[in-house]
């Protein structure tokens, strides 16, 4: 997503990366994100909350939380086909959120995101424009790829750009506006493209055992609140 790109390309370059990526494994990470958002990210969301969800994809998140009103958004336009009824769909940058939803969301969930932004400017004004979409005191969700923990398979997929580790997460959110509640250094592997078929009993197991996490997880997950 290079500087001086028309945003039209940017989306036919999203859109042609995801599909190439995704679309043979889209019924696995279905059930994939149906399990993880019914048993660990729902805990984090009330049933009436208003959640958004920043760079959607294919909407598995979304799609499963269970709350009050449902946004998505995502610069490819695939994310309109695969949002389920119900859910509003904006297609647009995180840096030009749209400016009727200023202190509209209770809760934002970012996942395996901020790895694709440019640069750290682009990082800091999403995360400005996250703080102004969420009401006071608002949380945002964030799951992202550990590059302490990673090492070098961070760079295992062509659209990776910006380097995080926790430490670098929690101190860009920090000042930005935000206190963090909850975090999980080690939480989910770096990909769910393993060897093991994807089971809903085998992803329960592995929530369920916080020491197979501490091995095998490669991506942090923090809690932050909006001061």
């Amino acid at each position: 997503m290079t500087a001086g790109r028309g945003h039209g390309h940017m989306q036919d370059e999203v859109e042609r990366i995801y599909a190439a990526r995704f679309s043979s494994k889209e019924r696995e990470r279905v059930i994939l994100w149906e399990t993880l958002t019914t048993h660990f990210f729902q805990q984090f969301v009330r049933e009436d909350d208003v959640v958004l969800d920043l760079a959607a994809g294919y909407c598995q998140f979304i799609n499963a939380v269970r709350c009050g009103r449902k946004i998505a958004i995502d610069l490819n336009p695939t994310a309109a086909k695969m949002a389920a009824p119900g859910v509003e769909v904006f297609c647009t940058k995180s840096t030009e959120l749209p400016p009727e939803l200023s202190e509209t969301a209770d809760v934002v969930f970012v996942s395996n995101f901020f790895e694709h932004l440019r640069n750290k400017e682009e990082f800091f004004a999403t995360l400005s424009e996250i703080r102004r979409i969420l009401k006071p005191g608002g949380r945002v969700l964030v799951l992202q790829p550990n590059i302490r923990l990673t090492k070098e398979a961070y760079w295992d997929f062509i659209d990776h750009t910006l380097p995080l580790t926790e430490k670098s997460l929690f101190e860009a959110l920090e000042l930005s506006g935000f206190e963090r509640v909850y975090e999980k250094v080690r939480f989910l592997p770096y990909t769910a493209n393993g060897r093991l078929p994807v089971s809903r009993m085998l992803i329960r197991l592995y929530l369920a055992f916080p020491p197979v996490q501490w091995l095998l997880g490669k991506q942090t997950f923090v809690v932050a609140k909006k001061l």
